[in-house]
């Protein structure tokens, strides 16, 4: 190992690392170091040897906590009942006749990992599919903007979030992994609890903001800050529900959401973590500061923990970017995230995603002791 490396090391353990540990159940300080595990640009759920070679990787990498994916593009990495009875298509058919989910639980647990079920795409129903199969089946749970269309962001086209069936829906599909796996754990993310800002035009929401607003109807403009607000208020509540549901089904749960930075996110996607923190509805937060240079990882780091009141700070832990369109960070930019969390206080971060781990095993054989 070379003097650089030892030095980073020592530093950032001077600034305050905790010993490896995981996350207990009731809530308090932990170091969590994560990562991101998802079925998209990686193999590592394709077989039960894929997966127990993955775990093996984040054990030697010094990981604590395996966020899976188990919800994306209108599909399950485990087999639902709830799926199958709605749909007739119970598992991601890249995944028919096993259990992923179960199988990455019981690797993970026989090493002392974490798992967390990750419900990737959330609200959003499908992408680049015009709503996919659950919009077709379902209309009346489309999200819709001003001119009564689909809401479509960033290719994802997304069910509206505000509505009742649409919410339980998928706190359906969170309760029954809840109940049906010994998950230690399970993962918002930037769509969920989330919709697009140019939300809410359709007649549900619509109607309840004229119940509540003397008959006045929705702002035009997506972006008025009282129209932001009354809509990013029902997503909190829509948490502060779910989170009252999952703990009755499991106390120890661990419920911890990746929402996008403050205040960008509640801008767009009208989710306001810093609120989810203050009511205590949400275990821990990873808000994803995925940046590719130090200059702005650091501002935007100081942003987010300049959103922290006072005992919130061991519940927050950074999301770093390690892997995004085969490209890497360098190790000495890994450092330098790694220190600037350190010099905050902070005592981990989860890293996106899994696959990049594969680019630096020397870097990541030192992880666990820093």
């Amino acid at each position: 190992m070379n003097l650089k490396k030892i030095i980073s090391i020592l530093l950032l353990f001077f600034f305050g690392e905790l010993v490896l540990s995981s996350f207990p159940a009731h809530g308090q300080s932990a170091s969590i170091k994560g990562v991101w595990l998802t079925n998209v640009a990686s193999s590592a759920l394709d077989s039960r040897e894929n997966i127990k070679e993955a775990v093996r990787l984040c054990e030697a990498s010094g990981i604590n906590n395996i966020y899976m994916v188990v919800w994306n593009r209108a599909r399950t990495i485990y087999p639902s009942a709830i799926m199958q009875e709605k749909f007739g298509v119970p598992i991601s058919e890249r995944f028919s006749g096993r259990d992923p989910l179960r199988e990455m639980i019981e690797e993970a647990h026989a090493r002392k990992i974490k798992v967390h079920a990750w419900f990737e795409f959330g609200f959003s129903s499908s992408y680049m599919e015009q709503g996919g199969m659950i919009l077709k089946k379902y209309p009346e749970w489309s999200a819709l903007n001003k001119e009564g269309k689909l809401v479509s962001k960033n290719g994802f086209e997304w069910m509206n979030a505000f509505h009742p069936d649409v919410q339980n829906f998928i706190s359906s599909l969170v309760k029954e992994v809840v109940a049906k796996y010994q998950v230690d754990g399970i993962q918002g993310d930037d769509r969920l609890p989330a919709v697009p800002s140019e939300s809410g035009y359709d007649a549900y929401t619509t109607n309840l903001y004229k119940s509540q607003h003397n008959g006045s109807v929705p702002p035009a403009d997506s972006k008025d800050p009282d129209w932001i607000n009354w809509r990013a208020d029902l997503l909190t509540d829509y948490l502060a529900k779910l989170y009252r549901e999952l703990k009755q089904i499991k106390p120890g749960l661990v419920i911890s959401m990746a929402p996008s930075i403050h205040p960008w996110g509640k801008e767009q996607y009208l989710q306001d973590w810093p609120r989810w923190m203050e009511l205590g509805i949400v275990d821990y937060v990873v808000p994803q500061v995925y940046r590719y240079n130090m200059k702005a990882y650091s501002s935007t780091l100081q942003a987010q923990v300049n959103c922290l009141k006072e005992g919130e700070k061991e519940k927050f832990f950074p999301g770093v970017l390690l892997q995004y369109n085969g490209k890497s960070p360098s190790e000495g930019f890994l450092d330098s995230m790694i220190m600037e969390n350190r010099k905050y206080g902070i005592k981990g971060e989860c890293f996106f995603f899994f696959e990049g781990l594969k680019k630096h095993p020397d870097y990541f054989k030192t992880y666990g002791i820093k």
